[in-house]
């Protein structure tokens, strides 16, 4: 009956002493016949599909029972009404009194309704995700045929090119040596955590070490042992606040073009803050770098930064402005105007720094949801954080609250497919979700 019922009738009894399932179907036959009239007879109703069985689930505690009574109904709306009324006449279970309160009528059909507005979105938006155009085709392929090319150095995540290459890129994990051998860079390496392995130490001696680690306080950790342990020559920061796996392409290559030599962070607090204040001195540090002596591929290419996917120059130290898989024919006035436009884009356009600023370092006290552009989709009180990402009508790609982050919190993130949670702290929370990443910003 409950496949075919409209409504389900959900009510609460408590009775004064022990009673038992059958104590309660009894009465609800018992106490109700006779009272609605032949037409509304609970016995025919059954016996004719109008009404479904009587559903008790009935529990006992300290001398007095307590439970729950589920009837599904197939009568109208007005009908439906009447008889769960008529189940609260009901004074006594067996021997004992007892009270029915009828607790809520559901709607099957609405929930209904609303599983098929979940479901139909989610088709819609598999069937817009596969209807991808001929660029986005090939940049699939490309991107696939890279990510390919990865492989292990000692058991190390690392491109193909890091065994040979003259110049290499210290990263955190494998999602690093995957974006970017996305980006074209194939010399990059991860140490899997902040316990420098010895085959990455020995990989430093007589290379052009550059470590290109997540802002955040994981990655200043990264960056302090592996000196102690290897040679650095050169460090890039993430922006505040992200992670390397995060940045897009024109943000990565911003990111290896500000490197700065290791000398300048070596003594900072704060290796991002070092880096983010050395980046108007750029071009002093691609000097400093080309007086040591350029850095060549194994064909003898260009002085270069990083590998390219072609195996030759990918980043210019002096006036490159993005790695590319293949050299193409454009010119320098194309290349500064390219350049231009992306500056004035990054201008444009916040950075989740810009947010952590705006929600937690300015103790707002509210939270922001953002898309994966980090554009703002909606803003409350740090405390509606639960119900603002429940209700949101476009999936956050990133959630910036002025809170700890709670298990609630983290629960409703992992429903809702949002990748990341910045908060001021770690909640007390028994189990966190791999689909969400969780900061933390003090």
């Amino acid at each position: 009956m409950h496949d075919t019922a409209k409504y389900l009738i959900h009510a609460d009894i408590t009775a004064a002493g022990v009673v038992e399932r059958s104590d309660v179907v009894g009465a609800v036959f018992g106490q109700t016949e006779g009272l609605l009239g032949e037409e509304m007879d609970l016995r025919d109703l059954q016996e004719s599909k109008k009404v479904g069985r009587i559903d008790v689930e009935i529990r006992s505690e300290s001398g007095q029972s307590f439970g729950q009574i589920t009837v599904a109904s197939g009568l109208d709306r007005v009908e439906t009404a009447i008889l769960a009324a008529a189940l609260e006449t009901i004074e006594q279970v067996g021997p004992c009194r007892a009270q029915i309160e009828v607790s809520d009528i559901e709607d099957v059909r609405s929930a209904k309704r609303r599983e098929v507005v979940d479901r139909a979105t989610e088709l819609l938006a598999a069937f817009e995700a596969d209807s991808v155009q001929t660029e986005d085709i090939v940049e699939t392929v490309r991107q696939r045929a890279r990510v390919d090319d990865i492989t292990e150095h000692e058991g190390l995540p690392a491109g193909p090119r890091v065994a040979d290459s003259d110049a290499i890129v210290v990263v955190e994990g494998r999602a690093d040596v995957l974006q970017l051998l996305k980006y074209g860079v194939k010399n990059a390496v991860a140490v899997e955590g902040t316990d420098v392995p010895e085959a990455v130490a020995n990989l430093t001696t007589g290379r052009t070490v550059t470590a290109f680690l997540d802002g955040d306080r994981g990655g200043d950790l990264i960056l302090k042992e592996l000196a102690q342990v290897g040679d650095v020559d050169y460090v890039a920061i993430a922006p505040r606040g992200r992670s390397v796996e995060e940045l897009s392409r024109s943000e990565a290559m911003k990111a290896l073009r500000d490197k700065v030599p290791y000398d300048v962070v070596a003594d900072a607090d704060s290796p991002a803050a070092a880096v983010e204040e050395n980046e108007t001195s750029a071009d002093d540090a691609a000097t400093v770098d080309s007086e040591r002596g350029p850095v060549t591929d194994e064909d003898g290419g260009e002085p270069a930064a990083v590998a390219g996917a072609d195996g030759g120059t990918a980043a210019s130290e002096t006036d490159a402005t993005e790695v590319t898989a293949t050299a193409g024919p454009t010119g320098d006035g194309d290349a500064a105007a390219e350049a231009t436009a992306t500056d004035e884009a990054e201008r444009e356009h916040p950075t989740l720094s810009d947010h952590v600023d705006a929600v937690i370092r300015a103790d707002s006290g509210t939270v922001r949801l953002l898309d994966d552009e980090l554009r703002v989709l909606a803003e409350g009180d740090a405390d509606e954080v639960v119900s603002l990402v429940g209700d949101c009508d476009e999936t956050p790609r990133t959630v910036v609250v002025d809170a700890d982050c709670s298990q609630r919190i983290l629960d409703v993130a992992a429903q809702r497919g949002v990748g990341t949670v910045v908060a001021t702290g770690d909640g007390e929370y028994v189990k966190q979700p791999t689909s969400v990443q969780v900061k933390t910003v003090s």
